[in-house]
C-alpha cells in the first residue's frame, strides 16, 4: 500500500455482486421446475454438471459477501441478509456459520484449534493413501460442515437462527410444489460439487504446501470465471476487503509482489497431485500457536 496507494480504491462493494448472485439464485429455482419430473438418474446428473457448479459459486459468492462486498461494511446487516437469500439454492442452512468461522480463518491461519480449516490429526492419520485421500476429497463437504463442532465449537448466534428457519421453509415450500426431486437435486448438487469436483481443486490449492515454505497459493486459470475469483487468494488474503472481481487488478498493479510466487494453473492437476503424491496429505498444513486476539 506504501507503494501502490491506488490498490486502496480497489477496496469497497461491487456493485454487480448482488445482480449476479440473484441471477444464480432464480436460475436454480427454474432448474427446479424443470427436474421435477426427471428420472433419478437425470437429477444426479443435472445436479453434478449444473446445479451443483452454481450451488458451489454461491457459496463463494457467500465467501466474497462475508467480507461485506456485496453493500459495504457500513450495511454490515445488509450483507448478512443477502448472504441467506444466496444461501437458498445449497438446500442446507450454511452463510451464517461460515461466516462465524471465516472471520478466525483470516485472523488466525493455520491458528492451532482456532482456524478450523485446518484438518484434524484423525484425518492426517487416517486419509494417507491414494484411495483414502480420494475419499477424504469425496467427503471434504462432511468433514467442512461438522470440524469447527469439535475442533472450535462456537455459541449458536440468532443469525444462523435466521438463516436455518429461512432455508428450511424455502425448503418446504419447493417440496410442497414441486416434490422432492428438486430438493434432492439441490442438496445432491452442493454435496457432490464441494466433493470430489473440478471445482473443488480450490479447497487443496488454497493452503496446502505443495512447496515446503508456502503456504498459500494462487491460481490464474478459467475456472475463476465461475468462482468469483477465489483463485486470487495471495491477493485475497492479503486485501480481503477487496471484492474477487477487482483482484486481478491488485496482481496487475502490484505485479512484482505475486508475479515470482509459486502458483497453480490447473485445479485438476491440484487433485490429481494430491491423491497421488506420497508428499502430500491433509497433514500438508501450516499449523501454528495463535495468541487469542481480544474482541473489540
Amino acid at each position: 500500500l506504501a507503494k501502490y496507494p491506488e490498490i486502496k480504491t480497489l477496496m469497497g462493494p461491487d456493485p454487480h455482486l448482488k445482480w449476479i448472485v440473484s441471477g444464480m439464485v432464480f436460475m436454480q429455482f427454474l432448474a427446479c421446475y424443470l427436474v421435477k419430473d426427471l428420472s433419478w438418474k437425470w437429477i444426479f446428473f443435472w445436479a453434478y454438471a449444473f446445479g451443483g457448479c452454481i450451488n458451489h459459486s454461491l457459496t463463494l459468492a457467500i465467501h466474497d459477501i462475508s467480507h461485506n462486498v456485496a453493500f459495504g461494511n457500513k450495511q454490515a446487516k445488509w450483507n448478512r441478509w443477502f448472504a441467506v437469500f444466496a444461501n437458498l439454492p445449497i438446500g442446507i442452512p450454511y452463510s451464517a456459520s461460515f461466516k462465524k468461522y471465516h472471520i478466525d480463518h483470516h485472523r488466525y491461519l493455520g491458528g492451532d484449534s482456532l482456524d478450523v480449516d485446518i484438518p484434524t490429526d484423525f484425518e492426517g492419520w487416517f486419509f494417507c493413501t491414494p484411495l483414502r485421500k480420494l475419499l477424504w476429497l469425496f467427503l471434504q463437504p462432511l468433514f467442512y460442515s461438522l470440524r469447527p463442532l469439535y475442533v472450535n465449537p462456537k455459541a449458536i448466534t440468532r443469525m444462523e437462527i435466521f438463516n436455518a428457519l429461512v432455508q428450511f421453509s424455502i425448503d418446504l415450500v419447493i417440496y410442497y410444489f414441486w416434490g422432492l426431486k428438486p430438493i434432492i437435486y439441490l442438496i445432491a448438487g452442493t454435496i457432490l460439487c464441494m466433493g470430489l469436483h473440478p471445482i473443488s481443486g480450490h479447497f487443496i490449492a488454497e493452503h496446502y504446501m505443495f512447496l515446503k515454505g508456502y503456504e498459500t497459493y494462487s491460481y490464474y486459470g478459467p475456472l475463476n470465471w465461475l468462482t468469483f475469483n477465489v483463485g486470487y487468494h495471495m491477493e485475497h488474503h492479503d486485501f480481503p476487503s477487496i471484492p474477487g472481481c477487482r483482484l486481478p487488478m491488485v496482481k496487475k498493479i502490484a505485479a512484482e509482489y505475486y508475479d515470482n510466487l509459486p502458483h497453480h494453473q490447473s485445479w485438476i492437476r491440484v487433485l490429481w497431485d494430491f491423491v497421488f503424491d506420497d508428499t502430500l496429505g491433509p497433514y500438508s498444513r501450516v499449523k501454528r500457536l495463535c495468541k487469542l486476539a481480544k474482541e473489540s
